[in-house]
């Protein structure tokens, strides 16, 4: 016949194993307490060992290379607009070529068609940008 067998577990044996559970994200911790030190301290320094030599120039209102206007609802050229939205898509373009160049060969001819019609749509809004004009800087 079998004999109950008594354990003792000492208390500080959980604090012991959370302990160890815990020291794996040491290494996040102290890169989370640097990034924090040298988020404040960078700045900090450069404001308290920075040249401050105001000048009207320096402390006048700049917004994109153009003098503040008087009133900030004054309407921009529209080109302004199709050049970001140029930036936009083909920053887009560009986050979707890489990670599609990543799996390639894992995706197959699925994925090279439809990057194709991708790219295509994006060839045929670029053309249509040209035709327009929309390139043009007079």
């Amino acid at each position: 016949m079998a004999q109950a067998v008594t354990v003792r577990v000492r208390p500080s044996a959980f604090l012991f194993g959370e302990i160890i559970l815990l020291e794996n994200y040491l290494p996040v911790f102290i890169f989370m307490i640097v990034g924090v030190c040298v988020g404040l301290i960078a700045p900090t320094l450069g404001y308290l060992l920075g040249p401050k030599r105001p000048d009207p120039a320096k402390l006048s209102a700049y917004e994109c290379g153009f003098d503040a206007f008087d009133d900030a609802r004054a309407p921009f050229d529209v080109r302004f607009y199709l050049i970001a939205i140029l930036f936009i898509i083909f920053d887009l373009e560009t986050a979707f070529l890489v990670p599609w160049a990543v799996v390639f060969r894992e995706i197959g001819w699925f994925g090279m068609i439809t990057m194709g019609i991708f790219l295509a749509l994006l060839t045929i809004g670029f053309i249509y940008e040209w035709k327009k004009g929309a390139l043009e800087w007079e």
